[in-house]
């Protein structure tokens, strides 16, 4: 208890927002998943909220490892981490490793059991990039010199992950590193060249398909095929305009059984919005808050490069991609297929974002600037008591001792 009342501010709120959010996750997925699924005849309603319970139960144990174990581990094993996740997804591509659902080649494994290497990455390249930041400082004055260790490989990630296609992860790693790069000194004009250039290529890249260029029309002008290509858009509006301030109530949404795709991912905080209202939203919205304050305040108290850069970087990450699956369901942002960070029921974006909270909560208990100066001028005062205790015992038996031979 002792240990745990040392805490700073910036660690009870990351963990109180995130077991929040992990709560509030397995009730909305239930309700979002158990009606269709009971319809569809596939078993009592609990299969998603099962699965979810299961992988936030793995997320869970690898947040509180990386949590307590030293960072000097994890940045030993991020060259290897971020191999490892280049040829996972290169094999995402190749015939008869990755597996294709809807049309997207984005996974690896048989049954139940698959994983997304796009999510490793995401979590490999912050640990890249915080580490070379933190080495070699000097790098980030110019596009130079984060071109060569930050950009090509992130470049290379970047078109791996959007030939699966998976542009919402690509983005995602994009604003990442651009939110880490400003962090680290990189100059703005600078940056902000580079994703004017990145603006560009997403556009061709959008229009070059078929049906990402309906999907880009259709976020401009979703309600002029709400039938079609704008029916997801139009849906997700609906079912957040019919919740009104407080919502139907918890279980009663009707756009999640007929008309919702993927409620229980891609579109879940629509049927929060249905079902809890604009408070429900706001709710949710706060707990995300919460950890961005708490993040961007452990990235400025944490001692040492390295912890500020990799605080930033994971905070960053976890907005960004909360993020733009707001906009998205809120007809802000075209349709990206990134699940709501620590809600949504998506295996590997569960796990890989809890472990990425472990390592922020790592910085924020047992690397922050805060902790380490109350436990130092704890330790300097304990020290003085004891010296200054010692002083005053020796000079009164002295002067005891004194006085008894003076008697004598």
């Amino acid at each position: 208890m002792a240990k745990s009342r040392q805490q700073p501010l910036e660690h009870r709120l990351l963990l109180t927002a995130t077991f929040c959010l992990l709560a509030g996750g397995a009730v909305m997925v239930y309700s979002a998943s158990s009606a269709r699924t009971l319809l569809e005849g596939h078993g009592d309603g609990t299969a998603y909220l099962v699965k979810y319970l299961m992988y936030g139960a793995v997320g869970l144990a690898v947040m509180q490892l990386l949590s307590r174990h030293g960072l000097e581990h994890v940045r030993r094993f991020t060259p290897a981490l971020l191999i490892g996740a280049f040829v996972l997804l290169v094999l995402v591509l190749l015939p008869g490793f990755g597996v294709t659902v809807n049309g997207a080649r984005r996974w690896l494994g048989a049954g139940p059991l698959q994983f997304q290497p796009a999510e490793l990455m995401k979590l490999a390249l912050v640990l890249h990039a915080a580490a070379v930041l933190s080495a070699r400082p000097k790098l980030a004055r110019s596009l130079r010199g984060v071109a060569g260790p930050i950009f090509l490989p992130g470049g290379c990630a970047v078109l791996l992950i959007a030939a699966q296609p998976d542009l919402g992860t690509a983005l995602v790693i994009g604003f990442t590193l651009a939110a880490m790069l400003v962090a680290a000194g990189l100059p703005l004009r600078q940056l902000l060249f580079v994703a004017g250039g990145a603006a560009v290529l997403i556009m061709i890249f959008a229009v070059l398909e078929p049906y990402r260029r309906a999907r880009l029309t259709a976020f401009l002008n979703p309600w002029a095929d709400a039938a079609d290509t704008g029916f997801q858009s139009v849906q997700g509006q609906i079912a957040i305009g019919s919740g009104g301030l407080f919502g139907v109530g918890p279980g009663q949404s009707v756009q999640k059984v007929f008309y919702l795709p993927e409620a229980h991912t891609d579109f879940i905080l629509a049927v929060i919005g249905e079902e809890l209202g604009l408070a429900g939203i706001c709710c949710l919205l706060a707990l995300y808050g919460m950890i961005g304050y708490a993040g961007l305040r452990t990235a400025k108290a944490a001692r040492g490069a390295y912890a500020k850069l990799l605080a930033a970087g994971l905070t960053s990450l976890i907005l960004c991609q909360a993020l733009l699956n707001i906009y998205t369901v809120l007809g802000l942002a075209p349709l990206t297929g990134v699940p709501l960070p620590f809600i949504s029921s998506g295996s590997s974006s569960l796990i890989v974002l809890l472990a990425a909270m472990g390592l922020l909560l790592n910085v924020a208990g047992g690397g922050s600037g805060h902790l380490r100066a109350v436990r130092a001028r704890k330790s300097r005062e304990r020290a003085a008591d004891r010296d200054r205790g010692r002083r005053d015992g020796r000079s009164r038996r002295a002067g005891h001792r004194g006085g008894r031979r003076a008697a004598g």
